[in-house]
């Protein structure tokens, strides 16, 4: 069957692509979707709705939308090898039969895996049968390679599927490197929804790919699926709380968490040298002294958290084992489900959702900054207290993994010792000793307000290394709001020590500090809300 397009002795340019929405019409294998009909009527329906291109799976298919349309179609091949990891048009022989049967632009896997016939031969084959060639990359590497054999377009439709975890959103650093390197970039891979695919032109593709959303109706049922039985399990949930722990390098404390509202808690302190199963241990017996009962367990504890495992930052701060199973230990001692964040990370998010962060959102004039970005959507949470610690949320979500672990960073000494060491309170206290005064930092800030020289001139190093350190933050991340907590962050005075340090500044790179509103609750109002969140 000869197309209408090559009736009239038409080509496809690369041109034509170019600020384009593509619709991937590949129906889940074997699904009641999985006809030539259906395929065919994707595509028609897709063109209608305004798709100028289409991605079609199969020679088969390719052969049928082709008699039914005269838009371009970007062909491909998939198939499961014994022998290689490589699915997308992994033969020459493949590569053949979709230009026999219609295709504009062949798409093939170009990432760098055992495959039975080089990314090079296949680029050659298209390019001799005066087709487009499309590479779908995993990665910088692979889209460089693929350039240099001559393919068309980079595509990045491999991204996220060559190992380890599949992430859930596109891309758009990939995006954005291809397209420092040819403007014929083409996005793909988990675009679900307007807002992600307006990201991808914004992070610099010419043309967008969007499939499973549009045309993989099991799969776009699915999320929607999961959104609203979440939903519906949070209303079913009501008031039931939240057990929310904040396990501290001096100090534990554990609550029972009603939104914002703590129904019951209690304290202890910290068995330093005891180690985590004890430490949960002694949590698990203090949570049933509370009295009463909660749907899920959110753990907000110093150090890193990282899929499931718990690991020292700082082992100063507290010993914690390298990657100790955290969630799973808990689960053991809990009949819930449990989630864990970092406590400053928490921290961040209840500030946000309950505390600082929305006080500013309310504020009169605060909905918009001058250059018309929306406050109450980005905030950094800076804690200094024994060590020092924060969060950053951006754009409404809480960044969690090695996020906001500002007491690691080596500025002012090279690397040689963590900034936490030259700010909070173990600094204080250190410096005091070695001033010949035996006092913990409440003490020396004490002395400090007294009009003791010695302690005014310690708190003072430390204010100026903290006004370095949310300078260099408002630069790096322009929040809307820096928001300041711990002990020694929201001593008398501190806040007014970095207030006048940043005076100098250009009012703009000025950073706009505020006290946390929630003080010592923050890590539980925190962990409790991302716990009903992703629990529920």
């Amino acid at each position: 069957m000869v197309s209408p397009r090559q009736k009239k002795g038409q080509r496809v340019h690369k041109q034509d692509l170019q600020d384009s929405l593509v619709v991937s019409c590949q129906p889940v294998p074997g699904g009641p979707m999985d006809t030539a009909e259906a395929v065919v009527g994707f595509a028609r329906a897709a063109l209608a709705g305004g798709a100028r291109a289409l991605r079609i799976e199969s020679v088969a298919y390719v052969r049928a939308v082709r008699a039914a349309v005269s838009a371009p179609i970007i062909g491909l091949v998939k198939r499961d090898l014994s022998d290689s990891p490589v699915r997308i048009t992994p033969f020459l022989s493949d590569v053949e039969g979709l230009i026999e049967a219609g295709a504009d632009i062949i798409a093939f896997d170009a990432t760098d895996r055992p495959r039975p016939v080089p990314v090079a031969e296949l680029a050659a084959a298209v390019r001799a049968a005066g087709r487009l060639s499309m590479a779908d990359c995993a990665c910088v590497e692979d889209g460089r390679r693929a350039l240099a054999l001559g393919v068309d377009f980079l595509g990045t439709t491999m991204s996220g599927y060559t190992g380890g975890p599949e992430p859930v959103a596109p891309d758009l650093e990939l995006i954005a490197a291809f397209r420092a390197m040819t403007p014929d970039v083409i996005a793909e891979g988990r675009i679900r929804t307007p807002e992600q695919a307006a990201a991808a032109v914004a992070a610099g593709a010419a043309a967008v790919v969007v499939g499973s959303a549009i045309t993989r109706t099991e799969h776009a049922t699915g999320w929607f699926l999961e959104a609203v039985t979440g939903a519906w399990r949070r209303r079913a949930a009501g008031d039931q709380p939240v057990l929310a722990v904040d396990l501290g390098g001096t100090k534990t404390s554990l609550a029972l968490v009603r939104g914002a509202e703590i129904v019951a808690s209690r304290t202890f302190a910290t068995e330093r040298a005891a180690g985590p199963d004890a430490w949960l241990d002694a949590v698990a017996a203090e949570a049933t002294r509370l009295g009463g009962s909660y749907g899920a367990v959110g753990l907000a504890v110093t150090g890193f958290v990282d899929r499931g495992t718990w690991s020292a930052m700082n082992p100063a701060t507290l010993g914690i084992p390298e990657a100790y199973p955290l969630i799973a230990a808990a689960k053991a001692r809990f009949d819930q489900p449990v989630m864990a964040v970092n406590d400053a990370q928490a921290a961040a998010w209840g500030e946000f959702r309950f505390g600082a962060g929305q006080a500013q959102m309310h504020e009169p004039g605060s909905l918009a900054d001058e250059n018309g970005a929306e406050s109450g959507t980005d905030l950094v949470f800076l804690t200094i207290s024994t060590g020092l610690g924060g969060g950053i949320v951006a754009g409404g979500r809480l960044l969690t993994g090695l996020s906001g672990h500002f007491g690691i960073l080596g500025l002012g000494s090279g690397g040689a010792r963590p900034l936490e060491d030259e700010i909070s309170g173990g600094f204080v206290a250190g410096q005091a000793r070695a001033a010949g005064h035996a006092l913990d930092a409440a003490n020396v800030f004490a002395a400090a307000q007294g009009g003791a020289g010695w302690a005014e001139a310690i708190v003072q190093r430390s204010a100026a290394r903290a006004a370095l350190l949310t300078g260099d933050l408002q630069l790096a991340l322009d929040p809307a709001v820096i928001v300041i907590g711990g002990g020694i962050g929201l001593a008398t005075g501190y806040l007014d020590r970095l207030a006048a340090l940043h005076a100098a500044r250009p009012a703009r790179q000025r950073p706009r500090l505020v006290p946390a509103r929630l003080g010592a609750e923050a890590g539980l109002i925190g962990v409790a809300a991302l716990a009903r969140d992703r629990l529920a």
